[in-house]
């Protein structure tokens, strides 16, 4: 099938993420120099780190709970495609991949340059505020180890539940 309209076309000109895609664009610039050192010289060809940073700003926006699932919105969601400069064409990795090349973000501490430069882009535009904070309580229940979540008034060290 061939076709000829772009994922920035499908994107409405008032779409939220357009003011966040903005200020992400911003960070990974600043962050170039250490992408650059980041690429594999060696082997298979990397996901490009700007690439995985976009797609962590999407799993914790949507709260998209796990790598796997993030990566099969890749596959139909047009909103993602277009956040991550991916056309309708371009292939989507195996999350497997995705797993193994975000460990490199992890090892330059690239994540936590990105996301700090974010926040603070964010707070310069006064979209952050200090009056509260508020978390999605079944994500974190999600997140948490099953093996160390224990019940308020529960006994202090219940044993791990595997015997």
């Amino acid at each position: 099938m061939f076709c000829l309209i772009s994922p920035e076309s499908r994107v409405p000109k008032d779409h939220p993420l357009r003011r966040i895609k903005v200020l992400v664009d911003a960070a990974l610039k600043d962050l170039s120099p250490l992408f650059d050192e980041m690429y594999a010289r060696e082997g298979r060809p990397s996901i490009p780190p700007e690439r995985l940073s976009r797609a962590k700003v999407l799993k914790a926006l949507f709260t998209i709970r796990s790598e796997s699932l993030l990566i099969e919105s890749l596959e139909y969601n047009l909103l993602f495609r277009w956040f991550l400069d991916l056309n309708f064409t371009d292939p989507i990795w195996d999350h497997s991949t995705f797993s193994k090349n975000q460990e490199r973000l992890l090892a330059h501490q690239a994540a936590e340059l990105f996301f700090a430069r974010v926040v603070a882009m964010a707070q310069e535009y006064g979209w952050t505020s200090e009056a509260h904070f508020s978390v999605d309580g079944t994500l974190i229940d999600t997140w948490a180890s099953l093996k160390s979540f224990q019940p308020k008034d529960g006994p202090e060290n219940p044993g791990d539940g595997d015997s």
